[in-house]
């Protein structure tokens, strides 16, 4: 009778694991879907790339406080063209225009009344101080970055946008109407504080650049060339498609360190030059001005930028990025 009952229970036990493996057999021979597999294809391809560059030779590590790091899909833009008539036809295109001169005037109207007032105040300390303009710099780029982004993408400087062209985010047709919108927005924001206080105005130098006594003329260039570099790469950074695919906040907090950039570079280089790092912000200001030592150095505003500009795009795109050495589908 025992025998006949351990007899029954290796059978039952026998068919219940036979049915086991079976269901697992099945499991394996199951094709996975189309969509799975082409993502798998997708992943190993980008692996295998990045390997042939060297870039995953040793792991990363994650950053602490970062849960973002995995292994999502991204896609590269493909590069802008050089010239895009189409654009001129699209309401989009003058939008975005209209929404960098917006910028650029309420940025010129907020820096240099700020300016204006700390300038005219006989005691430094009823002000806020050169912190306090770094800040009304700083500010200010990182609220009309983050409400301009979506429309023109919250250039608000020609030195930005030349960095972003050069990188082949923007056509020529798109980056030379910025720069146009961006200057006429300065103008008349500078104008507007002008016209509030015509004689303070003249008197405390109407925020426009110059380099300040005890430094040279290559000292202003230099700082305007590292300024520039350290806000156009802080751009680059905070815009980049891989890190947006790899951490959905970034494109949320994209516009805080730009703007924490323009207050670290304001506090480094105003004894200097009073800080340009924005053709149109100094061209603006030089114009409603209009004295002659506004216009002495006045070169060093626009070559230091654009230089520090384009040091910037190339750093990013071949060395960070290694984009040129990456091939294309």
């Amino acid at each position: 009778m025992l025998f006949i009952i351990s007899l029954t229970y290796f059978n039952s036990s026998h068919s219940s694991h036979s049915k086991n493996q079976s269901f697992q057999l099945c499991r394996e021979r199951r094709p996975k879907p189309e969509f799975l597999r082409e993502r798998e294809n997708r992943e190993m391809e980008g692996k295998e790339e990045d390997v042939k560059l060297g870039a995953n030779k040793f792991s990363e590590r994650q950053p602490i406080g970062t849960s973002a790091q995995t292994d999502k899909d991204y896609k590269e833009p493909p590069p802008a063209p050089l010239f895009e008539p189409g654009e001129l036809k699209s309401w989009s295109f003058w939008r975005a225009g209209i929404a960098e001169f917006i910028a650029t005037f309420l940025f010129l109207y907020i820096t240099v009344l700020t300016v204006m007032g700390v300038s005219r105040s006989p005691s430094k300390c009823t002000t806020v101080g050169i912190q306090g303009i770094a800040w009304a710099f700083g500010g200010s780029i990182f609220a009309l970055v983050y409400c301009t982004a979506g429309i023109s993408g919250g250039h608000i400087n020609p030195a930005v946008t030349f960095g972003l062209f050069l990188a082949r985010k923007l056509s020529l047709t798109r980056a030379v109407f910025y720069i146009v919108m961006q200057t006429l927005g300065a103008i008349a924001g500078a104008g507007v504080v002008k016209g509030f206080q015509k004689n303070q105005y003249e008197l405390r130098g109407g925020g426009a650049n110059v380099v300040n006594h005890g430094y040279t003329k290559g000292d202003g260039l230099g700082a305007e060339i590292v300024g520039t570099f350290v806000l156009v790469y802080t751009v680059f950074s905070a815009t980049d498609a891989k890190r947006n695919a790899r951490d959905s906040h970034v494109p949320i907090l994209a516009p805080l360190p730009i703007g924490f950039a323009v207050f670290l570079v304001h506090l480094a280089t105003i004894p200097i030059t009073g800080t340009g790092i924005n053709p149109a912000r100094s061209l603006g200001a030089a114009i409603i001005y209009n004295k002659d030592h506004a216009w002495n150095d006045h070169w060093i505003f626009w070559v230091g930028p654009f230089i520090g500009a384009a040091l910037a795009a190339l750093y990013h795109q071949i060395v960070i990025r290694a984009i040129p050495f990456k091939t294309r589908d």
